[in-house]
This record gives C-alpha cells, structure tokens and sequence, in this order.
C-alpha cells in the first residue's frame, strides 16, 4: 500500500544539541507504525515535527503525497493529522463532553455572527458537534462520563479521554504519544484493544510507547530510534531480535541523553 507519511532527512536541532539526525520514515496507510527507542533517543521531538508543533531544521515531511513541511499545526491538523501527548492537556474544569467538542471546533464553517447572534446554522452545526463527541465518548466507553468534569475522572478515564479528543475528528492520521503511561495492566490491555478498533475505523497511527506489551501486539512495523538517529526498522519479530536495539536499550547513555533533551526542548518553548 501506499505511504500516507514520509519524512526524508528530518532533523532539529537546539542549539548544539541534534534532538533528531536526517531520520527517514516511511508509514503505510492503514498500519499501526510503532516509533521507539530509549528515553532521550528523539521520540516525542519528531511526533512535534510530524505535527507541526515543532519546525524542522532541515529535511521534508510529506502527507498523502504533499510537502507539508511549512505547514503550522492547525493547517496539519486540517488536513487530517491529530496527536495526544505525553502529557495529558485536557480542560480539567469543562466536561468530558466539552473536551471532545473542542477537537471538532476547528473544523466548524459558524462565524463569529453566528455565535452571536445565535443562528440556526450555529445551533445545528453545535449540535452536530455534540452527537458526534457524543459518539466518540461511547467508542471508547466513557459515556456515562460525559458531564463530569475531565479533572475529576480517573487517570486511565482521561487518557483515553484525550485519545477520544483527537480521534473525534475522523483523522487520517492519529499521532499516540505514550497512551500507556501511568496506566494498569489491566487499563493497557484495554488500550490495545482500543488501538486495534481505531485501526479498523480507518485511521492510521503512529504510537509512541515505552510498553513492549502494547506495541508489540499492535504494531505492523517498527521504526526504532536512539540519540536521535534511525537505529533499526522492521516488523515486530525482527525488533525482538535485533541485537543493536537490544544494545540500545540497555545502554548507560540514555539517561543522559534524555536530561539533555529535555533541557534543550525546555530552553526553546521558554523562548
């Protein structure tokens, strides 16, 4: 099939310190594309990249055939890319309803007259956005949640929350970034079923997961990173057994290259 992503020579820099070296990735449309490699290895820098969050250094992304290099996120996000992160960003005091109404707001054609002025078109476009946030609610069991505040839920409820948030919008390509941190044994085996359904729903993911218990059953293929640079790609089974990545995770430098890029990344977003 065809690629939906590619990135060729991808790299950026802060400062001194390369964060991501001319990576070349490749996803097929409809796979599940796992993106890992020890902490500091440049994992969430080039999901920043893909999204738009982060402006490259050097090097071109296209998406369905299209240099989007140049593009800002919310143009990325038009086009059909949305991302979770890391860090759970949710509107702690709005319900669980209201944040997955925001994934779609983007995408509404009301003007500001309209809110205004409080339209037909207005009211049934935002009521088109409530059952479709509704739907997303229910697609990954929360809706009997729905009027709680997002703050007040369980932290598993609020990730897969966030998760709802971003897929509300029927993306072509859906960005994870560690969905599986501070979550159970119990709450991750949901999560890869969950992954699997987004999959069949048609959307495409690129997941990022320190988990091997969730990538490994979920991903296609494998594209492993280490301080920066393309380490290995391939197939779950040829991951497993590769000695380098092996090497890679068990090596002394990792906690010193992530402090690094941490320091680097928080330097930039202070600027």
């Amino acid at each position: 099939m065809a690629a939906l992503l590619e990135t060729r020579g991808v790299s950026r820099r802060f400062g001194g310190l390369l964060a991501v070296d001319s990576v070349d990735l490749d996803v097929t449309e409809g796979e599940v594309h796992g993106l890992i490699g020890p902490n500091g290895a440049g994992k969430t820098t080039m999901l920043n990249l893909l999204s738009g969050h982060l402006p490259v250094s050097t090097g071109t992304i296209l998406f369905a055939g299209a240099d989007i290099t140049r593009l800002p996120s919310e143009r990325r996000a038009a086009a059909g890319i949305r991302r979770t992160f890391q860090n759970l960003k949710l509107f702690r005091e709005m319900t669980a309803l209201e944040n997955v109404m925001v994934g779609l707001h983007a995408s509404t054609r009301a003007e500001i007259f309209h809110a205004l002025l409080r339209t037909r078109f207005q009211k049934r476009e935002e009521a088109d956005i409530a059952e479709k946030a509704r739907a997303a609610l229910a697609f990954v069991g929360l809706t009997a949640l729905a009027d709680q505040p997002a703050g007040s839920l369980p932290y598993g409820h609020q990730r897969l929350l966030e998760i709802a948030r971003a897929f509300v919008a029927e993306p072509r390509l859906l960005l994870l970034d560690e969905p599986a941190a501070g979550l159970n044994a119990s709450e991750s085996r949901h999560l890869v079923d969950f992954i699997f359904r987004i999959r069949s729903a048609g959307t495409t993911i690129i997941l990022i997961e320190h988990h091997m218990d969730v990538v490994m059953p979920t991903c296609d293929r494998i594209t492993v990173l280490n301080y920066g640079k393309l380490l290995a790609r391939g197939t779950p089974k040829e991951i497993r057994a590769d000695g380098a990545v092996i090497g890679a995770y068990l090596g002394k430098g990792a906690v010193a290259a992530a402090a690094a890029v941490r320091k680097a990344e928080a330097a930039h977003a202070a600027h």
